[in-house]
């Protein structure tokens, strides 16, 4: 891996870890002409899940942020799997989706899902605008406070 967005990554102290493997009966990535989707990613580091829970009742809004961020990070890895090790490719990231354990009552879903759009704003500059949504959950595989899924455009 060499370039400007690796250049980048280094300069925000991110190494990529190894892609985590698939929680279940799919594939991490599908990629289809010039489109690459990203299936869902939650916060696992080295196989341990951080930042784990509803919002707020377990976690912090903070956490939660924090918690995105590293689901962009495990987005970041897939995507340079799919890109064989090559994030240059990258034109555009296209859209996030992104699900937020919580009650019906927490409405900050857009401000979790934040700490995935500004990491992927960081990272990709002016090719990081993106489609998203932001929406609540009862709950999330292995009880992860959040989860995101992304499509990127790659040359």
């Amino acid at each position: 891996m060499s370039g400007k967005i690796t250049d980048t990554l280094e300069e925000l102290g991110i190494s990529l870890p190894p892609a985590p493997a698939p929680q279940g009966n799919y594939v991490p990535y599908v990629v289809t002409g010039n489109l690459v989707f990203l299936a869902g990613q939650i916060a696992l580091v080295d196989g341990v899940l951080k930042h784990a829970g509803r919002v707020p009742d377990a976690i912090s809004l903070d956490e939660a942020q924090r918690s995105a961020r590293v689901c962009a990070i495990n987005l970041i890895t897939q995507l340079n799997a799919a890109c064989n090790g090559d994030l240059e490719r990258v034109v555009r990231c296209v859209k996030l989706g992104g699900f937020v354990a919580c009650d019906s009552s927490f409405v900050d879903h857009p401000k979790v899902i934040n700490g995935a759009s500004d990491l992927m704003a960081a990272v990709f500059g002016d090719k990081a605008p993106h489609a998203r949504f932001a929406v609540g959950a009862s709950s999330l595989p292995l009880g992860a406070s959040v989860e995101v899924d992304a499509v990127f455009e790659v040359r």
